[in-house]
């Protein structure tokens, strides 16, 4: 296999640096930016960006590196499921908390409305869980309608919960 080279995303000064990706994360999604403090930032590619715990030699020539965290290649950013179920229970803004019967849509990947009366774009979609909220991952709300970006190979059919 041949290796793919990361590159660290920069501190400051550059469109796509730590320093844009820390706000856009509190602007976002509330999210302060002391959370990331261990973890460096990564881009492979055009657009992709990745976050890692700790940190490594810049650039690095490996096959992965952390999780993929970001797309940034569109006109929004686009948070990746994995980044949102690992740091989405620190989001204090733009999370949608979805009911079991709208969870279980959700999660099998079908569109749904919803009342929402926050911002467009892509939320962070939660449910309840034993009374703490938990994060399942990234919809795209658009004129009244949640999307669910859940990728196809990790869609369940919920059957323990109401239709």
């Amino acid at each position: 296999m041949s290796s793919q080279r990361f590159d660290r995303v920069p501190a400051t000064d550059a469109q796509l640096s730590r320093e844009a990706i820390l706000s856009w994360w509190a602007d976002r999604f509330g999210i302060a930016p002391a959370v990331f403090a261990e973890y460096s930032f990564w881009e492979r590619g055009s657009g992709k960006v990745w976050i890692a715990r700790g940190d490594a030699p810049d650039p690095i020539a490996v096959e992965g590196l952390g999780l993929l965290a970001l797309r940034t290649d569109g006109e929004h950013w686009k948070p990746t499921t994995n980044v949102v179920q690992r740091f989405g229970h620190h989001a204090d803004e733009n999370v949608i908390e979805l009911t079991p019967k709208e969870t279980h849509r959700f999660v099998a990947g079908t569109d749904q409305s919803v009342a929402w009366d926050g911002d467009w774009g892509y939320l962070i979609v939660a449910t309840r869980l034993d009374g703490d909220r938990v994060p399942l991952g990234v919809g795209l709300y658009v004129y009244d309608e949640l999307k669910s970006m859940v990728p196809k190979g990790r869609r369940r059919e919920l059957s323990s919960v109401p239709r």
